[in-house]
């Protein structure tokens, strides 16, 4: 790992338990303190990192105004999606700089990947 890497760490697993956090609310939409205040860090912080999200597809939505905040996407389950050996290889690649650090919910999808380009059963999480 470079040390480039390690400062995003902890922005990546941010985002992630900002996306859990919508998850969690939706279809309630949750202010950017609220937030914050479950992630420990500022609304600004929230707001910085929720437009990167945004940005890159998460499909995370605004409302202005009183009872306005972020709200999310929260289906249970994704259509099946097909994906190449590389884009997995990327994902894992991604996936592998949390290390130990990952969320149960990353190292489900870890797991799922690595069975995908294995072609076996890994037995459940890693």
């Amino acid at each position: 790992m470079t040390g480039r890497a390690q400062p995003l760490i902890p922005r990546v697993e941010r985002q992630h338990r900002l996306i859990e956090e919508l998850r969690i609310s939706a279809p309630k939409a949750v202010t950017a303190d609220a937030l914050g205040d479950r992630v420990q860090v500022a609304a600004r912080t929230v707001e910085r990192d929720l437009a990167e999200l945004i940005d890159a597809g998460v499909p995370i939505t605004t409302r202005r105004g009183p009872g306005g905040g972020y709200a999310i996407d929260a289906r249970r389950e994704l259509p099946p999606l097909s994906l190449t050996p590389g884009e997995a290889s990327a994902l894992v690649a991604a996936l592998t700089v949390l290390g130990p650090r990952a969320s149960a919910t990353a190292q489900s999808a870890m797991g799922k990947l690595l069975e995908a380009l294995c072609g076996t059963t890994t037995g459940g999480p890693r």
